[in-house]
This record gives C-alpha cells, sequence and structure tokens, in this order.
C-alpha cells in the first residue's frame, strides 16, 4: 500500500483547521475535546466490564439516561457523580493530571 503524502501530524492538522494554541477558538475546541473523552472513556470502560448503561447507573446511583447524556457528551457532570460512576460503577480509580499550557 503507497503512502500517501498528505499526512501531517494530528496536532499540524488542528492548528490548521481549529486555530493555534492559545486562540479562543482553539481554547473552546480543546474543552469540548476534553468533554468528549471522558464520555468516551466511561462507555469504553463499561462495555469492556460487560456492563449495560443500567446496570451502571444502578451500581454509581443515578439512572439510565444520565449515563447516557455524560457518555454522548450531552450531560455536563458533577464531580461527586462522576467519581460514583468511576468507584462504584465501574470499580475503577479516577487519576486527573493538570498540566500547563
Amino acid at each position: 500500500m503507497k503512502a500517501s503524502n498528505n499526512l501531517v501530524p494530528l496536532e499540524e492538522f488542528i492548528d490548521q483547521h481549529v486555530g493555534p494554541l492559545g486562540t479562543e477558538k482553539r481554547s473552546l475546541f480543546e474543552q469540548g475535546y476534553d468533554a468528549f473523552k471522558l464520555g468516551e472513556l466511561i462507555k469504553s470502560l463499561r462495555k469492556e466490564k460487560g456492563l449495560t448503561q443500567d446496570e451502571l447507573a444502578e451500581k454509581a446511583g443515578t439512572n439510565k439516561a444520565y449515563i447516557s447524556r455524560v457518555e454522548r457528551n450531552l450531560k455536563d457532570i458533577q464531580f461527586s457523580t462522576l467519581q460514583r460512576i468511576i468507584n462504584d460503577g465501574l470499580d475503577a480509580n479516577l487519576e486527573i493530571t493538570i498540566k500547563p499550557r
């Protein structure tokens, strides 16, 4: 298979299509991406553990609709609820890092 000469690193692609780091448009993009990643991480681990949204919701003390909205990035999530979903529902540990921009 022939390699494409049009491939660029993801960071460069985002710079070109969204804007460089430090711009308002890029900051909004990064915030949305972080929320999207969180929902995808929860969904991925839920599926890996063989849980339905109903089962995860029951273990975390919430409801299926809430889990669904979190996984689809349609709901701002409270930290305490996030902890319950991860600790109680997924039997996992939450690790948070803060990186300077």
